[in-house]
């Protein structure tokens, strides 16, 4: 009887494992190939991810800036396009489209529209990967001269930090910025670094623009 007993248990312990194998294969197959409209889901989740990390909805494209243009399941439309002199970008299918004065979001929906002609239900994503257009300048006597990316609200002590500081004999009251209005001329703005620190004309400290130019003598 014992021997019975035994002989019953091995049978059953054999038949859990192989129950057990079944089933982990089975849920090892669905993890590996999930129904197609969760795929689509997970890639429209990523798609959305990126764009938040790496566009700011409230962008303005300008020219010199370089977009990623995703179209899904499209790759002879998915690119990477320099936004020419002349604020306007070329795709397959889409033609030429006025791309500067536009945000991401903006540019997505103009090229989805010209693309539902072609393609049931395209999926656009654009990205800004250089922001070539919003920049300001900053020259002389400063730690690290150079182009730096501008935001909404860069100061002008905003820039004078992102430049590392003054050089010694910077001249600290003689600071200016060049600014280029819609006509063509060129206007120079004041800065007293001395004063403002003080809290004296604080309405020097404006916000730069995109193409600004800030000089320390």
């Amino acid at each position: 009887m014992t021997e019975s007993m035994t002989a019953h248990r091995i049978v059953l312990v054999l038949t859990l494992l192989v129950l057990m194998s079944i089933g982990l294969f089975a849920q090892s197959g669905s993890t590996a190939r999930p129904p197609a409209p969760a795929a689509a889901a997970a890639d429209k989740q990523a798609g959305e991810a990126s764009r938040g990390a790496h566009s700011d909805s409230a962008y303005v494209i300008g020219a010199n800036d370089v977009l990623a243009i995703s179209v899904w399941k499209e790759p002879d439309i998915s690119r990477s396009v320099p936004v020419r002199s002349d604020g306007k970008i070329s795709l397959p299918l889409v033609g030429e489209l006025q791309a500067s004065g536009q945000t991401p979001l903006q540019l997505e929906q103009e090229i989805t529209k010209r693309l539902q002609s072609y393609i049931s239900e395209p999926e656009v994503t654009v990205i800004v990967t250089d922001s070539k257009s919003q920049r300001v300048n900053i020259m002389g006597m400063v730690t690290k001269p150079g182009a730096y990316l501008l935001t909404s609200s860069t100061t002008v002590l905003d820039a004078i930090a992102m430049a590392g500081g003054f050089k010694d004999f910077a001249k600290q009251k003689s600071i200016y910025v060049l600014r280029q209005a819609p006509d063509g001329t060129q206007k120079q703005i004041p800065f007293n670094y001395k004063e403002v620190i003080k809290g004296k004309n604080p309405e020097q400290n404006i916000r730069l623009q995109a193409g600004d130019t800030l000089v320390v003598p």
